[in-house]
């Protein structure tokens, strides 16, 4: 007989389900999975002490799965459905919030209470021996296809998560290279769990190929026990660390607060493997995201002066670029040797300016210079590391003669400029 024979047409089908189970049994099993939810939410209850923690909303979203979860299996079972889609018939009424409310493994664990619940029921419900053995297989399987949808729900949020996580990150580090205001990136640094008013140190310098800067900043971060954003910025890496137990921030710029900070705290030394070839730089360590602005605003004048230090090392500080930056018109730079390198000089009860002039005028040779000030040397080595104390500057090192030569040019200038149109910013 060929299938388009009329009387095999007019033959009516067999009144079962799929797997052998009769379309009357499926629909007492139908009929019993409300009492069954509100079984298996009861156990939970008894069995999982983290449960009765959840709030009243969260028990309800719950129930919601626990009754989507065991009233699923009638028409996954039945085998003209069978490529039902679970984790949207299970998973699909449990808002995005319950995914924060209960982990992966908690959610497992709600599952074996509902499929212990199922396999105590469900299996009696059968007319026959044979429908019992195959309603217990199929809920074996059922409980094998939920367990996957509750993994792959869970990985797709975990995946959406971290996508959104990078967007928020890469906005953040942009805002600050910007200069936005505090109030507009501590939104964003809340999202993160970044603590907005903790201390930062802002770190430049150009991006390594391969595209994985951020899973390399993360992973070298997560090894260090350092918490840090990063994002590219036009081929430069940056990457803010919140580090750095700063008492002073106005002291972490100047060249002998940055040192004295970063000798007690430095950089792990493996930093450079971060950035792509040249100079590295970073920013004053600073407090609260405002502090993170002036790190990056000063990061970057660091970087692009760097080359024009033939001694420099890798990593630089931008306070190690002071006189650089001042050269090509950096007004941070000229403020910060004007306030933390000539005012206290200037301010000090020991004729300190006038013993530096002598000093660098004789190219920093002592006894030439004590014999012009009619002092003794041993008094002039006296007032010089009395300079060294205020400043944090070494002169008796020639890069720092020269961050103090500066110093006193623009000091001298801008004290000149008070009484008429002012010379420097």
């Amino acid at each position: 007989m060929t299938p388009t024979d009329p009387a095999a047409r007019a033959r009516p089908a067999p009144a079962h389900g799929g797997d052998g189970v009769s379309e009357a049994t499926l629909r007492r099993v139908q009929r019993a999975t409300g009492g069954m939810a509100t079984r298996a939410v009861a156990m939970m209850d008894d069995r999982l002490p983290w449960f009765r923690t959840l709030t009243a909303e969260e028990r309800s979203w719950v129930t919601l799965v626990a009754q989507a979860g065991i009233g699923g299996y009638v028409p996954w079972v039945d085998s003209a459905r069978s490529d039902l889609r679970l984790t949207d018939t299970v998973f699909g009424s449990a808002p995005r919030d319950l995914l924060r409310s209960v982990s992966l493994r908690r959610t497992v664990e709600l599952v074996r209470v509902a499929i212990d619940v199922a396999e105590e029921r469900i299996p009696a419900l059968g007319d026959t021996p044979a429908e019992t053995v195959a309603l217990r297989d199929s809920l074996l399987r059922y409980s094998r296809e939920i367990a996957f949808a509750a993994a792959a729900v869970y990985a797709t949020a975990a995946e959406t998560r971290g996508a959104w996580d990078a967007r928020v990150e890469a906005a953040l580090v942009d805002g600050i290279v910007r200069g936005e205001a505090p109030d507009s990136l501590a939104s964003r640094a809340a999202a993160l769990g970044w603590d907005p008013s903790g201390p930062v140190a802002v770190v430049v310098g150009a991006a390594p190929s391969g595209g994985r800067e951020a899973r390399l900043v993360a992973d070298w971060a997560g090894r260090h026990v350092l918490s840090a954003l990063s994002g590219v910025q036009g081929g430069r890496l940056v990457v803010v660390l919140n580090a750095w137990p700063v008492e002073d921030a106005d002291l972490a710029g100047t060249p002998g607060g940055r040192a004295a900070l970063l000798k007690e705290h430095p950089f792990p030394a493996d930093i450079d493997t971060l950035f792509g070839d040249g100079p590295i730089v970073h920013g004053p360590p600073a407090l609260g995201l405002a502090g993170a602005v002036r790190s990056s605003e000063e990061a970057f004048a660091g970087l692009r002066v760097a080359h024009a230090w033939s001694g420099g090392t890798r990593l630089l500080s931008a306070a190690d670029l002071l006189v650089e930056r001042v050269l090509a018109g950096d007004g941070t730079a000229v403020r910060r040797l004007r306030d933390h390198v000539y005012a206290p000089l200037a301010a000090a009860t020991t004729p300190l300016l006038e013993t530096l002039d002598a000093y660098l005028d004789h190219g920093a040779a002592l006894e030439p210079a004590a014999r012009s000030l009619f002092i003794h040397p041993n008094t002039l080595r006296y007032r010089l590391h009395r300079v060294a104390e205020l400043t944090g500057t070494d002169p008796w090192n020639a890069r720092d003669v020269a961050v103090l030569r500066v110093a006193l040019i623009l000091g001298r200038l801008h004290r000149e400029s008070l009484h008429g149109t002012p010379l420097l910013p």
